[in-house]
């Protein structure tokens, strides 16, 4: 199962957003989604079991669930 740890790629997301258990960066040089290796625009990331975010506006969206969290990257 792929992962991703945010601290790993810390050098190249922005983070915009952070509440604690939820963050949202952004990528600002191109990592790839680990899921479908194309590069991503944003990061969501939850430690919560749900979460409620705004509707997607209609962009891709993939899902990376590893053991400590869950990745929504937006394309």
């Amino acid at each position: 199962m792929p992962c991703f740890d945010v601290h790993d790629h810390r050098h190249a997301l922005k983070q915009l957003k952070d509440t604690g258990a939820t963050s949202l960066w952004e990528n600002r040089k191109d990592v790839a989604c680990p899921v479908c290796d194309a590069p991503f625009d944003r990061l969501f990331t939850t430690r919560e079991t749900g979460t409620t975010f705004p509707e997607n506006d209609g962009a891709r969206l993939c899902l990376l669930r590893d053991e400590g969290a869950v990745h929504l990257f937006r394309h």
